[in-house]
């Protein structure tokens, strides 16, 4: 009897050490420029994809982005739902949406600005109440040069609407709009195109007559705008900017 009580003691003191060293989660909710890709969409990559990587391993980043999602639809196919189930007290949420939300031709994504604004503050009170911190950003630019050699906005001031919501909660917030659109400005329309879904064609097996896209990344633009995140990160001195991980040796040698 004393022999069982001991046994189920050390299957509680086992699960509960197991509970103890469960990861902060990063969850990302966002659309196809934050995702992670099918093989067949390659070079194509979301940001998300190299931003997992930046961290130490008390750190897990969940990617939850999809293709093609606003955040209307994100919440219909219950793949928001499925974030605040798992949410726990400690843990962050990345909620950046508006290229899908604003596409008004678009009826199966398009979601009406107030409804817009409605939904993000739905996921910042779910995830405040989970006892878990929002991160809000603006959607990422889109790459469209106008004859002065500046990007257009093209977010029809969905950008805006998220700004408000940002002001109105008083949640940590990065402006990737005009963070992403001052960097691939100052790049230029030559070396920014390099960044984005730009193949000539029979150059890729994936896209044999060629793609030219300014909305999405390929590796090299990924990287960068998760870098330029983890920078605002570290300039707004955020929690998670103290959660890198440490780099190998060899590296810091010169």
């Amino acid at each position: 009897m004393i022999r069982k009580l001991f046994a189920a003691l050390a299957v509680v003191a086992s699960a509960t050490a197991v509970a103890d060293e469960r990861p902060t989660h990063v969850f990302m909710a966002g659309d196809s420029t934050m995702s992670i890709k099918h093989v067949k969409d390659y070079p194509e990559t979301g940001w998300g994809v190299p931003f997992a990587y930046f961290f130490d391993e008390g750190i897990a980043v969940d990617n939850r982005a999809r293709n093609g999602r606003s955040t209307r639809t994100f919440i219909e196919e219950g793949i928001w739902q499925g974030i605040v189930d798992e949410l726990q007290a400690g843990d962050y949420v990345i909620i950046q949406f508006g290229h899908n939300d604003q596409s008004e031709h678009k009826k199966d994504r398009y979601t009406p600005p107030e409804t817009y604004q409605a939904n993000l503050k739905r996921f910042i009170a779910d995830v405040k109440k989970a006892g878990a911190s929002p991160l809000l950003m603006t959607p990422v630019t889109r790459r469209y040069f106008n004859d002065q050699g500046q990007i257009e906005p093209t977010h029809n001031g969905y950008d805006q609407l998220v700004r408000e919501v940002a002001e109105q909660t008083g949640v940590f917030f990065v402006d990737m709009e005009a963070v992403t659109r001052a960097y691939f400005t100052d790049m230029g329309d030559e070396l920014s195109k390099l960044r984005f879904m730009h193949i000539g064609p029979d150059l890729h097996p994936n896209y044999p007559i060629g793609v030219t896209d300014d909305t999405h990344f390929n590796h090299l633009g990924a990287r960068e705008v998760a870098q330029l995140v983890l920078s605002e990160l570290k300039k707004q001195q955020h929690p998670l900017a103290k959660r890198l991980r440490v780099p190998d040796p060899k590296h810091l040698r010169q």
